[in-house]
């Protein structure tokens, strides 16, 4: 499936909340990690903290309005995620959140 804007990442968050291996650091630099404030950071250093498989960082309810606490310094898994690709579909699809869901009402 290739990427779709329709999708409204500010109200679905399924991706944030799906896994907790999910939200991993990768190829970030030094300089990159940190600029993510360290609570937000796992214990082990190797990615996000989560509670449960929700990333700490999400705020707001899955499937409603959720957004990132550290969007602007979040990790290059995360960039990766594209509103409908396949690393998405399956988050939404673990919600029951259908691709039409968090269509964009603007």
């Amino acid at each position: 499936m290739t990427s779709t804007p329709d999708i409204d990442c500010q109200t679905c968050g399924a991706c944030c909340a799906y896994s907790s291996d999910w939200p991993r650091f990768t190829t970030e630099s030094d300089a990159a990690l940190e600029l993510v404030p360290a609570h937000f950071v796992a214990k082990d250093q190797r990615g996000m903290r989560c509670e449960g498989s929700r990333c700490s960082a999400l705020l707001g309810r899955v499937g409603s309005r959720a957004y990132c606490l550290v969007y602007d310094v979040r990790p290059d898994v995360c960039r990766a995620c594209m509103p409908g690709d396949h690393a998405c579909m399956i988050a939404r699809d673990a919600f029951l959140l259908r691709a039409d869901h968090a269509l964009k009402t603007k």
